[in-house]
């Protein structure tokens, strides 16, 4: 399995869009950014037709050590959630496009 790279992700902009190698690269970390300081406050990011980053808190809980079997409290901590779009979806899946219900 092959992992997309940023440098890949400003390479397909310089191509695509036809900014200077600078300009994306300067894009991207800009809409990068912009995420994740949306995601430090606590706000829902979601691009149309890929999907929904959101922040979700975990309350403190008990784990348990699987090798040892003693009981470990898991401190109270923010992760970061993804939900893929349907149209993402189906594309990751070669199925056509989900028509749009009425």
């Amino acid at each position: 399995m092959e992992t997309l790279t940023r440098a890949q992700l400003v390479e397909a902009i310089y191509s695509e869009v036809g900014l200077s190698r600078t300009e994306s690269a300067a894009l991207l970390e800009s809409v990068l950014s912009r995420m994740s300081d949306a995601l430090g406050a606590g706000e829902t990011v979601k691009v149309s037709a890929f999907g929904t980053f959101a922040v979700r808190q975990k309350a403190q809980r008990i784990g348990r050590n699987p090798k040892t079997g003693v009981e470990v409290p898991i401190t109270a901590r923010k992760v970061l959630t993804f939900r893929a779009s349907q149209v993402l979806k189906a594309r990751i899946n070669g199925d056509p496009l989900p028509r749009d219900r009425d």
